[in-house]
């Protein structure tokens, strides 16, 4: 169950990212609220299923297919979205999670560079593609998806917490430009998250000590953070910006 929100009824927001784990649970949790929904990914079959499940529900959804690092596939995914749901209201850039440790005398140069679109361009791009429109109409809320591990060291591989903390800035940055133009930004930086493939594929052991990491003794799940998703792109907060919040069960320092 999410709280209520009844401004973002009739909002039209996209979900890069949105075909599983964080980004499908936010998804429907806009959708719950009466948003019309755009899922973004790259599995046809997952985008799908997700879709399936919300308008099975109730809810109003599309699911388009598109590679995030590429700046056409970009432009056409917002003529297809614009055309069958109206200008985008909310911009959730969920694309990305490519965390996996790696010793970084062992970080190829094409796996840093991977990684770095995957989590970094890929958020620039899609954010360079909606937010004309969005300064055009003099509203709009952009969240982005940082990480702990952008906020504090940890076990995730170096350019995935440089992509992270390039996230953060990014979030800044823009909150700076756009908000003269009624338009907000603000970043979401999860901690250990307990999406299926997280639960699937590791031992129960290693997520209970885990999870001991954690002042609150538990791993996130993503409704904890689709939840703080509604809340940013609500007019509750409305005078909220600029600002990144840490969904981490009070593990971080810094």
């Amino acid at each position: 169950m999410t709280g209520s929100y009844p401004g973002l009824q009739g909002r039209t927001v996209v979900v890069t990212g949105g075909s599983r784990g964080i980004g499908a649970q936010t998804a429907s949790a806009f959708a719950e609220q009466g948003a019309f929904v755009c899922t973004v990914g790259r599995d046809r079959a997952a985008l799908g299923a997700v879709t399936a499940r919300i308008t099975q529900g109730g809810g109003t959804a599309i699911g388009v297919p598109a590679d995030v690092t590429d700046r056409a596939a970009l432009e056409r995914l917002r003529g297809e979205l614009e055309s069958r749901l109206g200008p985008v209201d909310v911009l959730a850039a969920f694309a990305g999670g490519q965390g996996h440790p790696v010793p970084t005398t062992e970080l190829t140069e094409q796996r840093w560079r991977e990684v770095l679109d995957a989590d970094l361009t890929s958020t620039f791009l899609t954010v360079r593609e909606f937010l004309p429109g969005m300064l055009e109409r003099g509203r709009g809320v952009i969240l982005t998806m940082s990480s702990t591990a952008g906020r504090r060291p940890g076990g995730a591989n170096l350019a995935y917490g440089v992509a992270s903390a390039g996230l953060v800035m990014l979030t800044r940055q823009l909150a700076q430009e756009a908000g003269p133009s009624g338009v907000r930004v603000n970043c979401i930086a999860p901690s250990a998250v307990g999406t299926e493939r997280v639960v699937n594929g590791m031992p129960d052991e290693v997520q209970e000590q885990l999870a001991a990491l954690h002042p609150l003794r538990r791993m996130g799940t993503p409704e904890d953070v689709a939840r703080t998703a509604l809340f940013l792109a609500s007019d509750d907060a409305s005078w909220l910006t600029g600002i990144t919040v840490d969904v981490a069960g009070g593990r971080v320092t810094g």
